[in-house]
């Protein structure tokens, strides 16, 4: 498990490695245990994948809510 910080946010990033998903838990976000998944990726991704994913996330959070 790893923790990765995007734009001032944290996140705990797991990978399956049977099935090549990421799981992404916003640690620091307003609601507890919410996050997002990436499927079917064969191959791990690397720091500017994870970092633009995390980002596409952010940016379609509805700042009211905390949710997508």
């Amino acid at each position: 498990m790893e923790r990765i910080e995007v734009d001032g946010e944290t996140f705990r990033v797991r990978r399956r490695v049977h099935d090549g998903s990421h799981h992404y838990d916003w640690v620091s976000g307003p609601n507890d245990g919410y996050g997002f998944s990436v499927s079917r990726r064969p191959e791990p991704l690397g720091r500017a994948q994870h970092d633009a994913e995390i980002r596409n996330f952010l940016a379609a959070i509805d700042p009211t809510t905390g949710y997508l």
